[in-house]
């Protein structure tokens, strides 16, 4: 039983700030010592190569911010029941707390520790903060999940967030002994990112005071043009913050909070910002409900529809080899900046899974490997939306041309030669930086011709069109 005097263990994990981190607040109030802990278990382990290495640089940075209040944070590797129990023991503490997650591995784990706590004595607390509403509590009103996003919109809208903003604690109280701690960099994180790394870092912004400051540029510059202009390949006009959303760097709420205050100061692309923020949280909420939609498509009958492999045509679009510029223009600022456009990952996603008939799980699966702002609920959403086979009421409209798409979202093809070597007399460096970043193995040199179309557009529409008629007559048996 946990006593006044009693540390708390609390275990950090996508929750890498100090502000608006009810866990963390309610560990100061308490007055009781807290040993703060990241472990690399088995969930950090099966991550892919670049949020891994992303990750381990949102931890480092999250350490030094522990360091300015007068506390640390320990690193342990292992399984996390196994480490706890470790830490548990060398420490006297008779609780972990921990900011929940709502991905199906996690929640697995999460349960798992709790239980074995729980059967030991031992204490195990979750809290909110990844997240405005927990799934449970945003529902029809029938009882049921949203399964549709607009009236989840409108529902969060009318119903508000009821959670205050939480300012960052100015110490903490610190245990009498620490425990021992490893070398983050004897993790070496990013030893599967190779070369990639050092091109890819020039393009992040790590850390709380980083995301706080990239909120408050765009709130300052380009809020206001964001519903005119967030969908343009070729403008800077997002708010960047995926990147830290995912690794809790910086809080939903936070986003929340300075969209509203922008509405009242009359800013025209505020709800359409916030209708974004609100589109993650729709995301998480629909896998909570159906963890399924990670590896199975969210509506069943896409399940027996004859998806195409891996294979050497997927390889191609994997190295922006498809022939289709603003396909490969998009595959290219992944490999070279580690992120991807909204609009353009619907395009190559749509590319893969309606021209070429590939399985959505293949793009899945490579997302999750390059991404650094890779997040298990948007990806497995935004895969399966796009392909057809998630929460949408009429998928087999969605085709989308990339040609037309180019010219309206890219008009003077600045996006292209950005990421396109090949088209340029003079390439700039953001498209030669790419060759740095790709495997030598792929023998591409940034003059060689540009290679003709993979699936041209008109028999990419076919086969798409085909597809769909598939799925309409499989909807209706």
């Amino acid at each position: 039983m946990p006593t006044e005097t009693s540390p708390i263990l609390l275990w950090c994990r996508r929750d890498l700030r100090l502000s608006d981190h009810p866990a963390l607040t309610e560990a100061a109030r308490s007055g009781r010592p807290v040993v703060p802990v990241f472990l690399l278990d088995e969930v950090v382990e099966g991550l892919g190569a670049a949020p891994k290495w992303r990750l381990g640089l949102g931890v480092d940075v999250f350490a030094k911010a522990l360091e300015s209040i007068g506390t640390r944070l320990i690193l342990r590797r292992g399984p996390a029941l196994r480490v706890l129990r470790e830490l548990l023991r060398e420490t006297g503490a008779t609780e972990v707390w921990w900011t929940r997650q709502y991905d199906p591995d996690q929640i697995a784990r999460d349960k798992a520790v709790k239980a074995a706590l729980h059967d030991a004595g031992l204490e195990a607390r979750s809290f909110p903060g990844h997240l405005l509403f927990e799934p449970w509590t945003l529902q029809t009103g029938q009882g049921k999940p949203y399964q549709i996003y607009t009236p989840f919109w409108r529902a969060a809208l009318g119903r508000g967030v009821a959670q205050q903003r939480l300012a960052p604690p100015t110490a903490l109280t610190t245990p009498q002994h620490w425990p021992e701690s490893e070398d983050l960099a004897d993790w070496q994180l990013g030893r599967a990112m190779n070369r990639g790394a050092e091109v890819v870092r020039a393009y992040i912004h790590v850390g709380e005071a980083a995301a706080q400051m990239r909120l408050a540029t765009f709130v300052r510059d380009r809020m206001e043009g964001y519903a005119r202009d967030r969908d343009r390949l070729d403008l800077d006009a997002s708010s960047g913050l995926s990147e830290n959303l995912a690794y809790g760097e910086i809080s939903p709420l936070a986003l929340w909070e300075a969209g509203q205050r922008a509405m009242e100061d009359g800013k025209s692309g505020a709800e359409t910002f916030l209708k974004e923020v609100v589109w993650r949280e729709f995301a998480y909420h629909l896998l909570y409900h159906t963890p399924h939609i990670t590896q199975e498509s969210w509506r069943a009958s896409w399940e027996s529809f004859p998806w195409k492999p891996e294979s050497a045509e997927t390889l191609r679009w994997k190295q922006g080899r498809t022939g289709i510029e603003v396909v490969d223009a998009a595959m290219r600022e992944l490999y070279v900046t580690g992120r991807m456009h909204n609009r353009a990952r619907m395009l190559v996603a749509s590319y893969l899974t309606k021209h070429m008939l590939t399985h959505w799980r293949v793009g899945q699966r490579w997302f999750a490997d390059c991404l650094i702002d890779w997040d298990p609920a948007s990806n497995a959403m935004g895969w399966q939306w796009v392909a057809g086979s998630g929460p949408d009421a009429s998928p087999y409209f969605r085709i989308f041309n990339p040609q037309t798409q180019a010219e309206t979202f890219d008009p003077e093809g600045t996006y292209r030669r950005r990421w396109l070597a090949e088209i340029s007399d003079d390439p700039p460096e953001t498209a030669l930086r790419f060759f740095d970043a790709c495997p030598r193995s792929w023998g591409m040199t940034p003059d060689q011709d540009y290679p003709a179309p993979l699936v041209g557009l008109a028999e990419g529409r076919k086969r798409a069109l085909d597809a769909h008629e598939w799925w309409k007559t499989s909807s209706r048996t």
